[in-house]
């Protein structure tokens, strides 16, 4: 899959350099946050899914509902970020990454469940727009800690 992504990237830098080429430097030096915003919604869409399934399908109280898409977001994140946004394809480290990973997720997860507590209970904002405003706060931060705690790759240049 991931090979496919980068696959896709290159097509994307191509066309932009035979149609727009004034554009194409600039968007080869943000490629790195370019791939973030689509691995981050990407994950995020996996979070709403969940999120809205457990809720409106199971029937399960949104909190739980919350925790149990996080799971599986966290996965999709993980393996996206990793290899495709910061392009560390190393495996040396990635017990040692992915418990990183794992921690400043929950601590994540953590702040989003008290967001989600203030939007909806405190604020009474609709679950998923309160879900959309959480997960906005929460992206900006996680990108400078994945690209400088978590996933120093420092032979990469883009």
């Amino acid at each position: 899959m991931i090979h496919l992504l980068r696959t896709w990237e290159e097509k994307c830098f191509k066309i932009c350099d035979r149609y727009i080429p004034r554009f194409a430097p600039h968007l080869r030096k943000r490629a790195r946050f370019f791939r973030y915003l689509v691995a981050g919604g990407t994950a995020a869409s996996v979070d709403f899914f969940f999120l809205y399934t457990f809720t409106e399908k199971v029937g399960l109280h949104y909190l739980v509902s919350a925790a149990l898409a996080f799971v599986a977001a966290f996965c999709v994140s993980f393996l996206l970020q990793k290899f495709w946004t910061f392009q560390d394809d190393s495996i040396e480290r990635v017990h040692t990454q992915v418990a990183l990973y794992f921690i400043f997720a929950l601590m994540n997860l953590g702040i989003n469940t008290a967001l989600m507590y203030l939007f909806v209970d405190v604020m009474e904002i609709w679950y998923m727009g309160a879900q959309f405003l959480a997960s906005g706060l929460i992206a900006f931060e996680s990108f400078f800690i994945g690209r400088y705690f978590i996933f120093t790759n420092k032979t990469s240049t883009t």
